[in-house]
């Protein structure tokens, strides 16, 4: 580890010194301890689409059809029933999926032999853009040329859609060819502002591009063989130069033999050079402990001007898991080229950062007042117990501080900013449930949400499957959870191998 925390620290103190706009919500947020769901619907019938999330804002559900060719998005309804009891007896059209949720539109995204990347999602709140993915199959044994890495599987055809949510329409794509960009849960992908980042794993390059309020997707730079706009011209520029110096010295007679020569020299995989990233990262840490190539694993903005990029093996970058992959971390400065931080991915200097200014790892973006109000042990005392619980459970501190750095680069927009997750008003079970992006182990027993300020008060429960409990409890099921931004309403869609999925919809009653 190198001394860099300092500059870090500025980083992250930069973004502190402006007040975050929410400092008197998180005061408001208490009026929910009184208004959450209340009432459930269970077994709801509804369309057999796979649902993915509700957009930051509130204003949109995204789902896909179940053979991943089609996008169908949904405004949800503002509740048109009340009752007073948890069992309350609505009107038969009450409890029916079209009476909280309007479809606006399906849009076909993916065409001839590419699919929906499901667990793919990123929305651009500033412009209500969605950004999609649809992909072809991927193939493990595809040999590496033209720069390519060893062991990255390849994928034909990548294509990000740029949607307008308000009525559909297709505003711009980017294709990515035979190339491997990591889209499970957003990993490979990170939105900061109208800023995009995607990492080309097979490639060992980072991609830069603006969202433009038109619509357009504009590249801006790609970090990785070169890291300025003029590098490419300036190394062509030297081979050649050099080419016809070496030529001349030998007294060649035919100018085609320089061309030829001038061609062979072109900068590629099979020359002895790194490419510029990692020749920015050697120059860093030159007097240092690496002794082997790395590579790009992920990425994510920590600022419009700053990555936080996480350099590993090749399985760790393609793998779900990278927990027990070595791994290091460099902050790079896309302004000026420079690597101005480095950590192994055992540093307590980087865990102390994380552990002080966890927020600001998630750099979401300026216009999204909601995800301002998402718990964490940076700005909430319960998360930071249940952190120091984990910590003194470890067998070690390094061990500790390995597993909390694996979780780093967060992946962009992968926590619910719902106030029924906010550690300061309700204590659940995180193992069962969380803001997380993820799917949860399964249970048939409801999902209790605990007052903070009435420790044994119970305030409402969630429980996902049948309302008399699975038929076969030998089959895995797991749950995954979208509740609304600031709603009292929430699905529970309850998945067991080989049945259809259990909907149910929980609601102010």
């Amino acid at each position: 580890m190198f001394r860099s925390s300092n500059v870090v620290a500025r980083i992250f103190e930069r973004q502190v010194r402006t007040p975050s706009p929410g400092t008197s919500v998180h005061c408001a947020r208490q009026f929910y301890e009184n208004l959450f769901p209340s009432c459930t619907l269970y077994d709801v019938e509804c369309p057999d689409h796979s649902f993915r999330k509700f957009t930051d804002d509130g204003q949109y559900l995204i789902s896909f059809s179940r053979n991943h060719q089609d996008l169908i998005v949904y405004r949800p309804k503002w509740l048109s029933y009340s009752c007073k009891e948890e069992d309350c007896d609505l009107p038969s059209k009450a409890k029916k999926f079209d009476s909280f949720f309007t479809q606006l539109y399906c849009v076909s995204l993916a065409s001839s032999n590419e699919v929906i990347c499901k667990d793919f999602f990123l929305y651009v709140e500033s412009c209500q853009f969605g950004l999609f993915a649809t992909s072809t199959a991927q193939f493990h044994d595809t040999p590496a040329i033209g720069g390519a890495i060893q062991g990255v599987p390849s994928i034909e055809r990548i294509t990000f859609h740029l949607l307008r949510l308000e009525d559909g329409m297709i505003l711009d794509e980017k294709v990515f060819r035979n190339d491997f960009v990591n889209l499970a849960h957003n990993m490979g992908v990170f939105l900061y502002d109208d800023l995009l980042a995607i990492v080309s794993l097979r490639y060992q390059t980072i991609h830069i591009l603006q969202i433009r309020e038109s619509g357009n997707l504009v590249d801006i730079r790609a970090i990785g063989t070169f890291c300025r706009e003029d590098d490419e011209l300036f190394l062509n520029s030297s081979t050649q130069c050099m080419a016809i110096a070496d030529k001349s010295k030998m007294h060649q007679s035919s100018w085609s033999h320089v061309e030829n020569s001038v061609h062979n020299t072109q900068p590629s995989s099979d020359n002895s050079f790194l490419s510029g990233i990692k020749q920015r990262l050697l120059s860093f840490i030159f007097r240092g402990i690496w002794n082997e190539e790395r590579h790009n694993s992920m990425v994510q903005f920590l600022d419009r001007h700053h990555l936080l990029i996480k350099f590993g093996s090749v399985d760790g970058g393609v793998s779900r898991s990278a927990d027990h992959h070595p791994s290091f971390f460099a902050v790079y400065n896309m302004d000026t080229t420079e690597i101005v931080a480095f950590y192994q991915n055992s540093a307590e200097e980087l865990y102390l950062l994380f552990e002080q200014f966890c927020d600001h790892f998630y750099a979401t973006s300026r216009n999204s007042l909601y995800m301002n109000f998402i718990s964490s042990h940076s700005n909430n005392i319960h998360a930071f117990e249940q952190l120091q619980s984990i910590r003194n459970k470890a067998s070690s501190f390094s061990q500790f501080v390995k597993k909390m750095l694996a979780s780093l680069p967060f992946s962009c927009q992968s926590l619910s900013p719902s106030p029924y997750f906010d550690q300061s008003l309700f204590r659940f079970d995180e193992k069962l449930i969380s803001a997380a992006d993820r799917h949860r182990p399964s249970t048939d027993h409801p999902i209790k949400f605990i007052s903070r300020r009435q420790p044994c008060t119970l305030k409402f429960k969630i429980k996902p499957g049948p309302e008399a409990g699975s038929i076969d409890c030998q089959k895995r099921k797991v749950s995954s959870f979208l509740f609304h931004p600031f709603l009292p309403l929430a699905l529970s869609i309850q998945q067991t191998m080989f049945l259809q999925p259990s909907v149910n919809i929980h609601f102010r009653g």
